[in-house]
């Protein structure tokens, strides 16, 4: 059930409250979600000392300012603030400067962390992984799923998982480029099979009739 607070919206462009860090992430909108200490913050810390920044940690309000558009922002008590287990609060610009702060940015992509056992992870479709599609004050916003187990570098895989996004954005998708590859893989194999019986055949038939008197 997705945790939000909404706003009715009758006096200005209706909003909402989502739990997760919101992040810029290679110049889009990116919420973390997931179960209290699963790693949100220190994902978001992480990301931040790779170059990326922060808008709003644990409550980033979403204003939906145009018919596909969630703007998403910070409340002004926890601006520039990140909560990090055993460090405490930060002051994330006082820290790494302005260029670790945005104020605002469309909500483009979420995150969905979440732990996993062994049985749970094999579970996973390998092939397509687990995207899906959320709706939120009507703008429909895509979600993928990450397993947080032991090993996994979850800075790493969330600016892949941002890369693949923008890549399927401009209507490249790898999963499609794949299959289509295996499909002419195996139309090659079956045609250079079929040759191949063609022209043995002709090859057994000359020589019978060759050995004709």
């Amino acid at each position: 059930m997705e945790s939000a607070r909404v706003d009715d919206g009758l006096s200005h462009p209706p909003s909402l409250t989502l739990h997760g860090v919101f992040m810029e992430v290679m110049g889009i909108g990116v919420l973390l979600r997931g179960s209290a200490k699963v790693g949100k913050s220190e994902l978001a810390l992480e990301l931040i000392t790779r170059g990326h920044c922060l808008i709003a940690d644990d409550a980033p309000n979403f204003c939906r300012e145009a018919p596909a558009r969630l703007v998403g922002r910070c409340p002004e008590l926890l601006r520039d603030f990140l909560e990090v287990r055993g460090l405490g609060v930060l002051n994330i610009r006082a820290l790494f400067g302005a260029c670790g702060i945005r104020e605002e940015k469309d909500l483009r992509l979420i995150i969905q962390l979440e732990r996993m056992d062994e049985d749970s992870l094999g579970a996973f479709d390998r092939l397509q992984g687990s995207h899906q599609l959320c709706d939120f004050l009507g703008v429909v916003v895509p979600k993928i799923t990450l397993p947080v187990a032991p090993g996994r570098n979850l800075a790493v895989l969330v600016e892949v998982a941002v890369r693949d996004h923008l890549l399927r954005v401009d209507g490249y998708n790898a999963v499609a480029d794949f299959i289509e590859r295996q499909r002419q893989r195996i139309a090659g194999n079956e045609e250079g099979r079929n040759a191949g019986l063609a022209g043995g055949d002709g090859a057994r038939g000359g020589d019978v009739c060759g050995g004709l008197p």
